[in-house]
């Protein structure tokens, strides 16, 4: 967890411990989950069919890539050989490098033949098909 989340975490326990969470509007009530309030209008109709679709945008499959890797190497065994955590560790730090990037607006690399024939081989060893 980075020292933000570790912050706001901490915040929250001790306000749940002063009690400030206690009988809030809507305690009790199970959450709008569908709610798309914070989407514009004109962007709605677009968003409701690309995930009754179950596509989802780039960024978010990364995402979910890098919680995925993250529980897993968070409880690989003994078991798993050597090479394969490091294959999984090298695949998770080459996709935060990438979400890191998108959001600091860098380019992470300077030729785009190069980044693809990077995540194809990267892909192959991770999949086992080199």
């Amino acid at each position: 967890m980075n020292p933000f989340q570790e912050l706001v975490e901490k915040r929250i326990r001790e306000a749940q411990q002063r009690g400030e969470m206690d009988n809030l509007p809507g305690e009790g009530e199970p959450l709008a989950l569908d709610d798309d309030a914070m989407v514009p209008e004109e962007l709605r109709a677009g968003y409701r069919l690309l995930k009754n679709s179950n596509c989802l945008p780039h960024e978010v499959a990364e995402h979910a890539e890098i919680r995925s890797l993250e529980e897993l190497l968070a409880c690989i065994d003994a078991g798993t050989s050597e090479a394969d955590q490091d294959t999984a560790r090298r695949r998770l730090r080459v996709l935060k490098d990438r979400v890191g990037a998108r959001r600091s607006g860098q380019s992470l690399w300077a030729d785009a033949a190069y980044e693809q024939a990077l995540v194809d081989q990267l892909d192959r060893q991770y999949n086992g098909r080199d």
